[in-house]
């Protein structure tokens, strides 16, 4: 690459079982800039390439059979986004030249330049994709599942990159629990985590100010983010190399990971995978991109 590497520096907090931070640590990494404007760029972080164990156990909190069985992947290095795609960097490449898809400039329901970009579908991501390719001559990509959920890790095993629970202190998703006819729908809490906020909206990119052991932010609520892969009902033939997974599976859904403001925090671990309409939106999704 002959782009400028640049580093920064950013904050990684740990929490214990019951939530409480037990940990700062202050970590740098290297990225570039992919400028779209003079004002308006995409911080590419570096992720190393490692060997690691993706889906989790059964006795996991929240564990689902769509996670198993847990199998070895082999990640070569790329870059993603430092944050899921914003309003404004989606409204810049609205404005690239189209490939295959018209886009909506202004399609989010909570607005704000450095919220994320909501209520996009499978299908518009990967027309971003295209034509910030063709801007760019540099081709990219939406994360393989794989890719994303070892940039989420961040080179840790627990549910969470910030350890074994989850606040509303640290990221954006409903804290609180869900109740219908006096049953208990959906728990605000994970393990022995507390209650905490059901903000009802995005937050800006990087509001809680902590990032994973990679440099990313945001990885654990606020959007759930598209992936390229095709739905698969669990890894049973998965590959091993983080290839995106297009064969086989259902073409009718394609996977979602990390969580939402509108989800519970059991939705929010490294290894829950969900699956969405691609031709469908909700103000509950959005994407980062990568390259390598």
């Amino acid at each position: 690459m002959d782009t400028q590497l640049l580093s920064f520096e950013f904050e990684v907090v740990t929490v214990n079982k019951t939530g409480d931070i037990i940990k700062r640590d202050r970590q740098t990494t290297l990225y570039y800039v992919e400028e779209l404007t003079p004002e308006i760029s995409l911080e590419m972080i570096a992720i190393p390439g490692e060997t690691f164990l993706m889906g989790t156990c059964q006795n996991e909190a929240g564990f689902l059979g769509s996670q198993i069985p847990r199998h070895w992947v082999t990640v070569k290095p790329f870059w993603i986004t430092k944050y899921p795609i914003t309003q404004a960097q989606w409204q810049v490449v609205s404005t690239f030249p189209q490939v295959n898809l018209s886009l909506n400039p202004y399609p989010s329901n909570f607005l704000g330049e450095n919220r994320p970009v909501e209520q996009i579908s499978w299908h518009e991501a990967k027309e971003f994709c295209a034509r910030l390719s063709q801007f760019s001559q540099r081709c990219y990509y939406l994360p393989s599942e794989a890719q994303w959920e070892y940039a989420c890790r961040g080179t840790l095993s627990s549910p969470f990159h910030f350890g074994e629970t989850i606040t509303t202190d640290l990221a954006n998703y409903s804290g609180v629990n869900w109740e219908y006819n006096g049953k208990l729908c959906s728990q605000g809490f994970y393990g022995n985590g507390p209650l905490g906020e059901d903000r009802r909206e995005t937050t800006t990119v990087g509001f809680f100010q902590v990032a994973n052991h990679f440099g990313l932010y945001d990885l654990h609520g606020n959007v759930r983010e598209w992936c390229e892969d095709v739905w698969h009902p669990n890894y049973v033939g998965a590959p091993t190399n983080a290839i995106p997974w297009i064969t086989g599976g259902d073409e009718t859904k394609r996977i979602v990971r990390g969580g939402s403001w509108n989800g519970s925090p059991h939705k929010c671990r490294s290894a829950y995978r969900g699956k969405f309409d691609p031709n469908a939106s909700l103000y509950d999704i959005g994407f980062r991109v990568v390259y390598y």
